[in-house]
């Protein structure tokens, strides 16, 4: 499976460069086993998140564009949670830890922040490289979109509120 989701991302890459923004995942891929640990100390792993939508953006303190995004990311987690959203954001293992924890603290962030300190939850997501990257998984665990890049947040909040609707 991992291989299945690498191979998907490198093709991804391909369309991307050929002037794609975004790439789909078939219904037969599904989210990677991963444990998250957050900024706050508290663990989490993806048997954590079955029955959940879930959204998971890679980023870093250092991403431009990372940063740019946060705030349609606190808008779209505060629009959706209520009703069942769970929003990851994974910093980067080469995010200083305290620069992460800092930037969570001092914009409030509402959602999970977890540090992936050796890379492993990068890995796992099919050796993740580049910032932003997002993934939304329905709550069967399987992933509908993965975006590289700004995702069109009115596309995602179309999908979001489809996956939300969705019965287990």
């Amino acid at each position: 499976m991992k291989k299945a989701l690498k191979g998907s991302l490198i093709a991804a890459t391909l369309a991307i460069a050929a002037g794609g923004a975004y790439f789909a995942f078939t219904q037969q891929q599904t989210m990677p086993q991963a444990k998250f640990a957050m900024v706050d100390g508290q663990l989490l792993s993806t048997a954590d998140l079955k029955g959940k939508v879930t959204l998971v953006n890679f980023w870093a303190t250092s991403c431009a564009p990372c940063i740019t995004e946060m705030p349609k990311f606190v808008q779209n987690h505060n629009e959706f949670k209520a009703r069942g959203l769970e929003t990851i954001l994974v910093a980067m293992d080469y995010d200083p830890p305290l620069y992460v924890k800092n930037f969570t603290e001092r914009n409030k962030l509402p959602f999970k922040v977890a540090m992936d300190a050796r890379g492993d939850i990068a890995r796992s997501f099919g050796d993740v490289t580049i910032t932003p990257t997002t993934f939304l998984i329905d709550k069967k665990g399987r992933i509908i979109k993965s975006y590289l890049g700004e995702p069109d947040f009115a596309k995602l909040h179309d999908l979001i509120d489809s996956a939300l609707k969705e019965t287990t």
